[in-house]
């Protein structure tokens, strides 16, 4: 009986330590200063803060959904008390997240890529932690460290360092998004469990602090030019940009014709010029490639837009459905056309379809889901179809005019060191389809999308024929 007793006792005092266990746990969720529920830092044998941290960051990445809160608010208690430790526990974890990111670049992933997921998944609080910790993590590197590319996506993001020492990082962002300590703690652990989760995707450029990326025309691991970029983008580009712009921003549809049919003119000349000066030039260039993002509402439609523009400059587009993006893989000349141009046609063709839903008058009809989704798969095939016709009208126009040139004797092949366009333009082709696929060798063809509102059907072919993509103002592929 005595022996009884004691294990009755003993399973007692079991229950009275759950029971405030589970307490502790509930006054956690109600942001109280709840002791922690992990062990203390070291200094009487426990774990290390690091220690600590990373624990409560495991525990909530690798937690089953059914569990996820649990584990998130015990995390949140971990990492929110005392409140004597928080400044340590700011330095802590800029170290643990700084290590997670640099996994991150290892894996393929770039800034742009990391905000863009969080921004679709999460909140803008998450988003601008995460601009944060990237902040944070990029001090490591010397600039001459980092691609070109790296950079400047570091300075679209405006990632840099405003807090005063790493003690005062938590601190700052409970003051600035008005938050006490557990829902910081909160956010940093969801922020994890969303990156943690992130699988490995395609090398495009030199993680930061690697060796000094491939000089243009060489091909990484992943059989996929590094062209580096170096000094500012070319005055044709930057004139390209300007008239977009101007046409995506004007009242007067006459103008916005006019602007656009003279950058797409542009573009055409630029893609062309870099492509016979890489062949004249013997320097052996490579595809390179590039991710766009491609997200609700309408994700599928934007995709096959997008993959319409590519193709029209020889150049492939692969969806990433599940993360929002699409890998573009060409030569660099056409991948900034086919972004700037994509990026465009994708302006005019919301504005169009918001247009037609005013037209319609106030049954709204032509607001419904349908109808949007009718209307950019229109849009999208009608583009397809105008930029396979004039890509094919402007290289005829191109190759005639080689041959008149070649007739009077200063032609393509007539001083044996300038080379013809047509072999040049297909040899460019094969190139990208051999890049693409390397990088993707399990690629496979996506289904049709369906249209079935007629009304958003025709009025899409309508504003995309109103694009104005005749003459030369198409793209050249090359």
């Amino acid at each position: 009986m005595g022996k009884r007793s004691q294990e009755r006792r003993r399973a007692q005092q079991h229950d009275r330590e759950q029971s405030r266990e589970q307490d502790r746990n509930r006054e956690g969720r109600q942001h109280a200063h709840a002791a922690p529920t992990a062990h203390p830092p070291r200094g009487g044998g426990g774990p290390s803060l690091r220690e600590l941290v990373e624990s409560a960051f495991g525990a909530v990445l690798y937690a089953p959904e059914d569990r996820y809160h649990l584990a998130l608010d015990q995390g949140a208690s971990a990492l929110s008390e005392p409140a004597s430790r928080w400044e340590q526990t700011s330095r802590t974890v800029l170290v643990v997240t700084g290590s997670l990111l640099a996994r991150l670049w290892q894996a393929g992933w770039q800034p742009a890529d990391v905000t863009r997921t969080v921004r679709r998944e999460l909140t803008v609080r998450h988003l601008r932690l995460a601009v944060d910790l990237i902040a944070a993590e990029s001090r490591g590197y010397a600039a001459a460290a980092l691609d070109a590319r790296w950079s400047g996506q570091l300075r679209e993001l405006e990632a840099a360092a405003w807090w005063a020492t790493d003690d005062e990082f938590l601190a700052g962002v409970a003051l600035r998004e008005r938050a006490d300590r557990f829902t910081v703690a909160t956010l940093l652990l969801e922020l994890n469990r969303l990156l943690g989760r992130l699988p490995p995707i395609t090398l495009l450029a030199p993680p930061p602090g690697s060796a000094a990326g491939p000089a243009s025309g060489q091909v990484g691991g992943s059989g996929i030019a590094f062209t580096q970029k170096t000094g500012s983008e070319p005055r044709m580009l930057g004139r390209i940009r300007a008239l977009l712009a101007k046409a995506e921003s004007t009242e007067f549809p006459d103008e916005a014709e006019a602007l656009t049919a003279k950058a797409q003119q542009l573009m055409a000349q630029h893609s062309i010029d870099e492509a016979l000066l890489a062949a004249s030039s013997g320097n052996g260039s490579e595809p390179g490639a590039r991710r766009i993002g491609v997200d609700n509402p309408y994700e599928a439609p934007k995709a096959v837009l997008l993959d319409a523009v590519a193709g029209a400059n020889r150049a492939k587009s692969v969806w990433s459905k599940d993360l929002g993006f699409c890998t573009v893989v060409g030569f660099p000349a056409d991948l900034e056309a086919v972004e700037l141009l994509y990026t465009s046609l994708l302006v005019q063709a919301t504005s169009a379809m918001n247009s037609a839903g005013v037209q319609r008058g106030g049954g709204g009809g032509s607001r419904t889901k349908s109808f949007r989704q009718s209307f950019l798969v229109a849009y999208a095939a009608r583009i397809r179809e105008r930029l396979a016709e004039a890509t094919a009208r402007v290289t005829e126009e191109a190759l005639a005019n080689e041959q008149a040139l070649a007739g009077e004797g200063s032609g393509p092949g007539s001083d044996g060191g300038t080379p013809s366009l047509l072999p040049v333009l297909a040899a460019r082709e094969e190139a990208v389809q051999e890049s693409t696929d390397r990088m993707f060798p399990g690629l496979r063809t996506g289904r049709a999308i369906r249209a079935n509102d007629y009304e958003g059907w025709t009025q899409g072919r309508a504003a995309a024929d109103r694009a104005q993509l005749h003459g030369r103002s198409t793209m050249l592929p090359g």
